[in-house]
């Protein structure tokens, strides 16, 4: 794809963007929360339902000429509820985080409780941080990993649910790598008369392919993204029972939204698909196997990993351990430097900053995406290991850069 018509109209921004794609094709992206969607995927969402006013929801639409329009939305409503076993599914969402904002709109009111999971520990900014709405909407109370294990503490979780009383327990998460117990937090929002939003905006995927526990069933309210583990068009998804499905979906529209992304729910649509056919399910597995193996790479290099491994697409390492000198920020920039691309993360009782925090979060979704098995990311985990071991030197770096660059030519991401 050479964006001959883009170039004919703006060279800066073709040039941007054949420089992403290049950027994409010639790096290794470890960001967890990234993914590369299909050429399938990519075409629907660059596709003329860019073009279509949609206000509304199928067959209720605030204007004419939604005829195609319905039968995209409504072939990614079937989809998701095949993949999830949903009651309900509202597939508007611009994002994660416009999900959980039409769940909190759909269920509380300013002021009401929110209890969550600490960012540090591995939360979101939209489950309530006191810089995202709704940490200034909601009285929020954050629940934290146990500092021994790195785990969820779901006795405390339920200790703090019944003394803080809230509305809303929030579960799923951006930097926790075990399995999560959806039923022992169901236990904890029961305990406290709450409802529980599980955000799995980060296993989507995983959770669609069986190789995490799905909280569908279990809790109210699930959201998501539609872009990371899941590789469909970008945006988010909620999912509820039937007997949620009008309030939902009257605070996503139009409650918090305008007219939705038609072109991106094509892209949700397309992805849903892949992800319903057994590929699919073979790729879920090799994530999480190659995560695994990442992690024990590096373990076996004198890092440590909160919670010491991972049960999912990524792994958390705390760097003050093996390397109490080198800050998170230090490793994403060295890393970057021979193209290795994922990033710095706070650990549970960070000592540094958020803006340059003591660890590092790496993800196998995309690498995994492009073909990389085990032997393969044994190879980016020491990659990983010696540019951290030996920072700063050039002849490391080098040789770092062409095993990368090796790599990238091995398994090419858009031929």
């Amino acid at each position: 794809m050479g964006y001959d018509q883009v170039r004919e109209v703006d060279e800066a921004v073709a040039d941007a963007l054949v420089g992403e794609r290049e950027r994409q094709n010639d790096t290794l992206a470890m960001i967890a929360s990234e993914n590369h969607a299909s050429e399938a995927v990519m075409q629907a969402q660059s596709s003329e339902l860019t073009n279509k006013y949609a206000e509304g929801y199928p067959g209720k639409r605030y204007y004419g000429g939604c005829e195609y329009a319905d039968e995209v939305e409504n072939l990614a409503i079937e989809r998701a509820t095949e993949l999830f076993g949903a009651d309900h599914v509202n597939v508007q969402p611009h994002s994660g985080s416009s999900a959980n904002m039409g769940v909190y709109f759909a269920t509380l009111e300013p002021g009401d409780k929110i209890l969550s999971l600490n960012l540090e520990h591995g939360g979101h900014l939209s489950h309530g941080h006191s810089a995202n709405f709704a940490g200034k909407l909601y009285d929020v109370e954050q629940y934290e990993v146990d500092p021994e294990t790195g785990r969820i503490d779901y006795d405390a979780l339920r200790e703090t649910a019944e003394s803080f009383d809230p509305d809303m327990v929030v579960s799923g998460y951006s930097a926790y790598p075990r399995e999560v117990e959806w039923e022992r937090i169901q236990a904890a929002a029961d305990a406290a008369d709450a409802l529980h939003t599980a955000d799995i905006a980060h296993i989507t995927g995983l959770v669609a392919a069986g190789e995490h526990p799905s909280p569908v069933g279990i809790a109210d309210f699930v959201t998501g993204s539609t872009h990371k583990t899941i590789r469909a068009g970008r945006g988010g998804i909620i999912m509820c029972d039937e007997e949620y499905a009008s309030d939902v979906d009257s605070a996503v529209f139009p409650g918090a939204q305008g007219g939705p992304l038609m072109h991106n729910i094509a892209g949700k649509a397309v992805g849903f698909k892949e992800a319903l056919q057994p590929e699919f399910d073979e790729y879920a597995e090799q994530v999480v196997r190659n995560a695994k193996v990442l992690g024990e790479t590096l373990q076996d290099r004198g890092f440590s990993l909160v919670s010491g491994g991972t049960d999912t697409h990524l792994v958390l390492v705390d760097l003050r351990d093996s390397h109490p000198d080198v800050s998170g920020g230090d490793a994403e920039d060295a890393l970057e430097s021979v193209g290795i691309v994922l990033n710095a993360n706070t650990v549970p009782d960070e000592t540094r900053s958020a803006f340059n925090p003591s660890g590092i979060r790496a993800g196998t979704p995309a690498l995994t995406t492009r073909g990389f098995d085990e032997d393969a990311m044994r190879t980016v985990g020491e990659c990983i290991a010696d540019v951290i071991d030996h920072l700063g030197d050039d002849d490391v770096y080098a040789d770092a850069a062409e095993t990368v660059q090796r790599l990238c030519e091995e398994y090419p991401l858009y031929e």
